[in-house]
């Protein structure tokens, strides 16, 4: 008989469990638009028999998407254990718009399964499969809860799911049987265990650290210093209030928009920088829109993003969980001029990399690892709540630049969407992929009901900062040719 299993999460996975409430959903989505191709059907369907086998013989790579939460008693941690009443049915959902539906249609589709929370007595994971689109398309919309995933796993799920060529190939996969789940007493005792092998795991270790002690003396400086760094950087002190930051309700509106990569790089290479420093950028110029037009003033805004960093290293690709940290940006709101914009956020995210503030912040949640909790739930909501260190969240995921396939059907855009945090009415992230990049858009529907309107101020932001990085591009004087070496005997 097999032995029973089961996995902790880890600190920071719990803290996206502990963050929930009934308005703060903590699932990532994405709405990922296919052509329809080789799985049409007659009438305007799909294939949902094949994308359905196809998508069930990959669990066998993502076992994490077989597993439900449970407690450890007492202390009431979670971990993650097989889910013996598994049912593929439940999790892989059908349906359609009415044809020839629209991508507005699909929107607000996509808004109402946003704002339904994920069943916490099975695998935190949803997804819909969309038929009816116009422009022979179908659709996707995936729920996955944030203890689950970060977005660079996201991509590494991509991986999983799609090819980088059409294929009707659907690989047999080997029956899954569940392991048992340990039963309360077990759970107690197994974490009683594993505390007290750390504990002695800890005293053997003294010696080596004592041969040791110069580096890890060195490694203990530097990480004090970075949680330094990132504490001043704003996360003790609230950010300022603005019409983005409304007390918000359960219900969510999405919208998105594509923009071509190219001019992007643009502004990289003619005023510095990188690609995400011009993201940042065109966002900052979007809010500064957003908020005027609402008559606030922004001259002396304190409005901070926050920007989610990958500490994914190459070695944790393919795993589930997060592998994350945060970087507090301020956004220059108040400055009218873009190209002065792109320069405050190039020296902020210069000092964020110098400081090396992800470390900090990753650090910070290494060290709530042993506490209960109860007590790291409740200091979570009152970071997110009475704090509020951060006014909007933006997140980057760079995905590949070329087309890939679910089975024969070609990924024409996905619109990635980040939750909301308690009075955070808009939430931004963003996807590359083949030449552009696709923006996300999830706001509280009640409290900023015009989201539509901040994707347009997100253009109109994009080509006015386009605009000044040709401006300069063409006003910078043209490189000298170099003068032809002469022969060393020339007089």
């Amino acid at each position: 008989m097999a032995e029973p299993f089961y996995e902790r999460l880890s600190p920071l996975d719990a803290s996206f469990l502990a963050l929930e409430s009934r308005e703060t959903h903590m699932h990532v989505a994405g709405v990922a638009i296919f052509e329809a191709g080789p799985l049409a059907r007659p009438g305007g369907g799909i294939d949902i028999a094949t994308l359905r086998s196809f998508i069930g013989s990959k669990l066998q790579y993502i076992p994490r998407y077989r597993q439900r939460l449970a407690r450890v008693p007492l202390e009431r941690s979670p971990v993650w254990v097989d889910d013996d009443h598994f049912s593929f049915d439940y999790h892989v959902r059908h349906t359609s718009l009415p044809r020839p539906g629209s991508e507005e249609q699909l929107k607000m589709l996509a808004g109402r399964i946003c704002s339904q929370q994920l069943d916490r007595a099975k695998p935190l994971w949803e997804l819909w499969i969309v038929e009816g689109l116009e422009g022979d398309r179908f659709a996707t919309i995936a729920k996955i809860h944030h203890c689950m995933i970060d977005g660079m796993a996201g991509v590494d799920l991509m991986a999983v799911l799609m090819g980088f060529a059409p294929t009707e190939e659907i690989e047999p996969a080997p029956p899954w049987e569940p392991r048992p789940a340990p039963t309360g007493a077990e759970l107690l005792v197994a974490e009683a265990a594993r505390r007290t092998r750390r504990a002695l795991d800890g005293a053997r270790s003294l010696g080596k650290w004592r041969e040791e002690g110069l580096a890890v003396t060195a490694d203990l400086q530097r990480r004090l210093r970075a949680t330094a760094h990132s504490l001043s950087s704003g996360w003790l002190k609230p950010s300022s209030k603005t019409p983005l930051n409304p007390p918000i309700g359960p219900n969510r509106r999405l919208d998105w928009l594509t923009l071509e990569l190219d001019p992007i790089k643009e502004i990289k290479n003619a005023l510095g920088g990188t690609v995400n420093d011009a993201l940042l950028t065109i966002v900052a110029g979007a809010v500064r829109a957003f908020l005027l037009e609402r008559e606030a003033d922004v001259r002396d805004l304190d409005f901070r993003a926050m920007a989610p960093v990958s500490v994914r290293s190459r070695h944790q690709r393919g795993q589930m969980g997060n592998q994350v940290a945060m970087w507090l940006v301020q956004l220059p709101v108040g400055e009218a001029n873009p190209v002065r914009r792109l320069r405050a956020i190039q020296r902020e995210t210069q000092t964020l990399k110098e400081t090396e503030q992800a470390l900090g912040a990753a650090t910070i949640v290494q060290v709530t690892a042993g506490a209960p909790t109860t007590l790291v739930a409740l200091g979570a909501r009152l970071a997110a709540t009475v704090m509020r260190p951060f006014n909007l969240t933006v997140t980057n995921v760079p995905g590949p630049q070329f087309p890939i396939y679910l089975l024969g059907s070609r990924l024409l855009v996905q619109y990635p969407m980040v939750p909301l945090w308690a009075q955070h009415g808009l939430g931004v992230a963003l996807f590359s992929y083949d030449g552009h990049v696709a923006w996300g858009l999830q706001a509280d529907y009640d409290g900023v009901p015009d989201i539509g309107r901040f994707g347009e101020a997100i253009r109109e932001s994009a080509e006015e900062l386009v605009t000044a990085a040709r401006r300069a591009a063409a006003h910078r004087p043209a490189r000298r040719r170099a003068r032809p070496k002469q022969d060393a005997t020339a007089e």
